[in-house]
C-alpha cells in the first residue's frame, strides 16, 4: 500500500504559501466591516453632538455607534441603564439598517472573487468572510463595555450566519449565477431538517420523470426535462417574490394612510418625546430606518393575525385593542388602528392582491404565449395548481422570516414581545395566496389557452386567404415562386447559386416596387411551408406583382452571376469566337427574356 500522508517538510512548505488571494479576500472582508461601523459612527457621533444634553461623551457614543452595527445584523441588545436596574433586552431590528451590511458583504464577496482576482472560489468566500467577522467579533467585545451590551448567543448566532450568506451571494453573483447540483454539505442539510415524504413530494413536481409519473403529463416546460425544470423552478420563485412585493407594499400603503387618518395624534407623540429640534431629528431618523418594519406590521394588520403591542393587547382588523398604557408614545405606534371602520375592513385587500399577483406570475409561466407545443408548451391545470402551491409556501417562509426580524422584544413584562407572531403570519400567507392564486390561476390560465387557440386559428385563416391566390398566381408565372425546370442560357451551373440569386433579385424587385413591403420575408416562409391550412378554400384577391422591373432585374443578377463561370472555361470549337467577344466577330448573343 501507498503511503499517502504528508511529511513534515510539505506540510510546513503548505502553511508558509498561502492560497492567492486569500490576503486580498480577507483585506475586502475587513474593508466591508470597517465601512459599515464606520457608517453608524458617523451618524451617531452627528446626533450627538446636536444633543444640547448628552448623556454621555465620545466614548459613549462609540459604544452605541458599535452596538446599532451588531443589532443591524439581528444581533439582541441588551439595556443595562434601566430605572428599574433589572436588564432590559431590546430586540426589534431596523430592517433598513439591515440593507446597508448585507450589501457590503454582497459587494465584499463580489470584489473578492472577481475576474482581475487570483482567488478560487472557496477562498475568496471565505477570506471575505474571516475578515468581516474578525471585525465584527472586534466591535463586539468593543461594545460590551458601554450600555447597550450585545448578547453574545445571538452575536455567535446571527453574524456568522448573515456573512456566510451574503458573502456567498456575492461570490456566486460575480462567477455569472452558475447552475448546478447542491453541494454534499446542503444536501444533508437538507435531509436533516425537511422530512423524507415532503421533499419526494417536491421532487415529484418538479422533476420530469415525476410528472410523467403523476397523471401521465408531459413535462413541465416541453419536451426538455432540464429547461422545464428551470422553468418551473424559476416560476415558483419569481411568484413568490412578487407576493411577498406585493405584501409589503400594500402594509407600507396601510401604514400611510393610517397616518394621514390619526395625523393628529402622530404628530402631538413628536412633543411627548422630545421638545428640540436636535431630539425631534432623531425622533424622525428612527422613524425612517423602521418604515420596512413598519410596512410588514401593516400586512400582518391586513392577513389577520395583527400586532402584538404588548401581553394581551393585539391590533388586528377583528379585534378592538389599541396601544396600551405601556406602550411608548412614539409616531408609528400612535397612528396603529382599533377593530372595525372602514380602514381595518379595507385592509382584507392587501392579501387579495398578492394572491392575485402570484396566480398572475405562475399563468404568465404555465401559458407563455403559444399552445402549439416546444419550448412554450402550456401546463395542465394540475401543474399550474401546484406552481400555485409551491409559491404560496415559499411566499409564506419568507414572509415569516421578514416577520420574525421586524418583531422581538422591546423589555420585560408587557413589552416581552413586540411585533407580529411570525408563525401565525407565516401560515395566514400560505393560506391567503393559495385559497386566492388558485382560481384565479385556473381560470385565467383556462382563458388564454381558449384566446391563444381562437388567435391561432383567426390568424391562419387569414393568412390562407391574402396568400394563397398569391401562391397560385406565383405558380403560373415565371421566376419568383420558382425556378425554370430547365437550364437557363447564362444561368449559374450551381443549383444553390442560381436559386439565390433568383430568390434575391425576385425580393429585391419586389421591395422597389412596394408590392410586398414588410411582409415579404414571412410570405417567401410560408411560400416554402403553407402549414396545416393547405385545405382551405382562396378566393381571388388582387395583390399586386412586380412586373417589368423586377423580370429586368432578375436577368440582370442572372447574366451577372453567369460571367465568371463562362469566361473560365475554352471554347468548345475552334471556329468558334472568344467568350468576350461582340456579336460582330462572331461572340455568342447575350441571353433574351423567354418572357
Amino acid at each position: 500500500m501507498t503511503d499517502r500522508r504528508l511529511s513534515l517538510s510539505s506540510l510546513l512548505t503548505r502553511m508558509r504559501a498561502p492560497s492567492p488571494g486569500l490576503a486580498a479576500s480577507l483585506l475586502s472582508g475587513a474593508l466591508a466591516a470597517g465601512l459599515g461601523l464606520g457608517s453608524f459612527a458617523v451618524l451617531v457621533m452627528v446626533l450627538w453632538i446636536s444633543s444640547p444634553y448628552p448623556d454621555s461623551g465620545p466614548g459613549g457614543a462609540l459604544h452605541v455607534a458599535a452596538a446599532l452595527w451588531l443589532l443591524a445584523h439581528g444581533v439582541e441588545l441588551i439595556r443595562t441603564d434601566t430605572l428599574s436596574g433589572l436588564p432590559m433586552p431590546v430586540g426589534v431590528t431596523p430592517l433598513l439598517l439591515l440593507m446597508l451590511p448585507v450589501w457590503l458583504l454582497h459587494r465584499a464577496g463580489r470584489d473578492a472573487a472577481d475576474a482581475d482576482s487570483e482567488a478560487a472560489p472557496r477562498t475568496a468566500w471565505a477570506g471575505a468572510v474571516a475578515g468581516y467577522l474578525t471585525v465584527g467579533m472586534a466591535a463586539a467585545l468593543y461594545a460590551s463595555g458601554g450600555a447597550l451590551r450585545p448578547s453574545w448567543v445571538w452575536t455567535v448566532v446571527c453574524l456568522p450566519l448573515l456573512a456566510t450568506v451574503a458573502t456567498g451571494v456575492g461570490v456566486w453573483t460575480a462567477y455569472g449565477h452558475p447552475q448546478g447540483p447542491m453541494p454534499a454539505w446542503g444536501r444533508r442539510v437538507v435531509a436533516a431538517a425537511v422530512p423524507p415524504r415532503l421533499t419526494s413530494a417536491v421532487r415529484r413536481l418538479v422533476t420530469r420523470d415525476g410528472i410523467d409519473g403523476i397523471g401521465g403529463m408531459r413535462g413541465i416546460g416541453g419536451g426538455d426535462g432540464g429547461r422545464g425544470d428551470e422553468r418551473f423552478v424559476g416560476a415558483v420563485v419569481r411568484a413568490a417574490g412578487a407576493g411577498v412585493a406585493a405584501l409589503v407594499g400594500g402594509g407600507a400603503l396601510l401604514v400611510a394612510a393610517s397616518l394621514v387618518w390619526h395625523g393628529g395624534t402622530a404628530r402631538d407623540s413628536f412633543s411627548q418625546l422630545t421638545e428640540g429640534w436636535s431630539g425631534r431629528f432623531a425622533v424622525l431618523l428612527l422613524c425612517l430606518v423602521l418604515v420596512p418594519n413598519a410596512a410588514v406590521w401593516g400586512a400582518a394588520y391586513g392577513l389577520g393575525p395583527g400586532i402584538v403591542l404588548g401581553a394581551g393587547h393585539v391590533a388586528g382588523p377583528l379585534s378592538g385593542a389599541v396601544a396600551g398604557p405601556m406602550l411608548p408614545a412614539f409616531p408609528l405606534l400612535a397612528a396603529v388602528p382599533g377593530g372595525g371602520g372602514p380602514l381595518s375592513w379595507s385592509s382584507g385587500v392587501v392579501p387579495v392582491v398578492a394572491g392575485v399577483t402570484v396566480a398572475w406570475f405562475v399563468v404568465r409561466a404555465a401559458v407563455p404565449g403559444g399552445v402549439d407545443g416546444g419550448p412554450g408548451e402550456v401546463w395542465s391545470g394540475r401543474r399550474t395548481v401546484a406552481a400555485v402551491g409551491l409559491a404560496a409556501g415559499v411566499c409564506g417562509a419568507v414572509f415569516a422570516l421578514l416577520a420574525a426580524l421586524a418583531g422581538g422584544p422591546l423589555g420585560v413584562a408587557a413589552l416581552a414581545h413586540f411585533g407580529p407572531v411570525w408563525w401565525q403570519v407565516g401560515a395566514a400567507v400560505v393560506a391567503w395566496t393559495w385559497v386566492v392564486g388558485v382560481p384565479v390561476a385556473v381560470g385565467v390560465r383556462g382563458w388564454r389557452v381558449r384566446e391563444g387557440r381562437g388567435a391561432s386559428v383567426g390568424v391562419g385563416v387569414a393568412l390562407r386567404g391574402a396568400v394563397g391566390p398569391w401562391l397560385s398566381r406565383s405558380r403560373s408565372r415565371e421566376g419568383v415562386g420558382e425556378v425554370p425546370a430547365g437550364p437557363v442560357e447564362g444561368a449559374p451551373r450551381e443549383p444553390a447559386v442560381r436559386e439565390a440569386a433568383v430568390r434575391e433579385a425576385a425580393v429585391r424587385g419586389s421591395l422597389e416596387r412596394g408590392a410586398l413591403g414588410r411582409g415579404s420575408l414571412e410570405r417567401e416562409s410560408l411560400l416554402e411551408d403553407p402549414g396545416p391550412y393547405d385545405f382551405l378554400p382562396t378566393d381571388p384577391v388582387d395583390v399586386p406583382w412586380p412586373e417589368d422591373a423586377s423580370r429586368e432585374i432578375r436577368w440582370a443578377a442572372l447574366r451577372e452571376a453567369s460571367a465568371p463561370s463562362e469566361s473560365s472555361g475554352p471554347s468548345e470549337s475552334s471556329g468558334s469566337p472568344e467568350p468576350g467577344g461582340s456579336p460582330e466577330r462572331g461572340g455568342s448573343p447575350e441571353p433574351t427574356d423567354p418572357t
